[in-house]
């Protein structure tokens, strides 16, 4: 279950949601079974320069190696680069899950 943070300047225009889908599913291309991407979005309406930074964390697998991280990378840049119609300063991170992360879910006692 990847996670993806999208943060970008205001004055951007930029749809989220639809970057975010498109995000998921270049994910799934790359790896079928990574499941469900959580994507979220955080527009910035303080900021210094427009800019964008993408970080996508993911479980650490052992398919998900410096090949695969490469590929992703490319990928991810050129689908964030459909979206974006500004000239921006462009940032995209892939970072892996060490021993100290737990991934579940949460089912509140009824």
């Amino acid at each position: 279950m990847p996670h993806a943070e999208l943060k970008y300047s205001a004055d951007l225009n930029i749809d989220a949601p639809a970057v975010l889908r498109g995000i998921e599913q270049l994910i799934l291309r790359h790896d079928g079974g990574a499941g469900a991407c959580k994507g979220r979005a955080y527009p910035a309406a303080a900021f210094h320069h427009t800019h964008c930074l993408l970080t996508l964390s993911m479980l650490t697998k052992p398919h998900r190696d410096h090949a695969f991280t490469q590929a992703l990378l490319a990928d991810l840049r050129a689908e964030l680069g459909r979206h974006l119609n500004q000239r921006c300063a462009l940032s995209v991170g892939i970072q892996y899950s060490d021993d100290a992360y737990w991934t579940g879910e949460h089912i509140p006692d009824a």
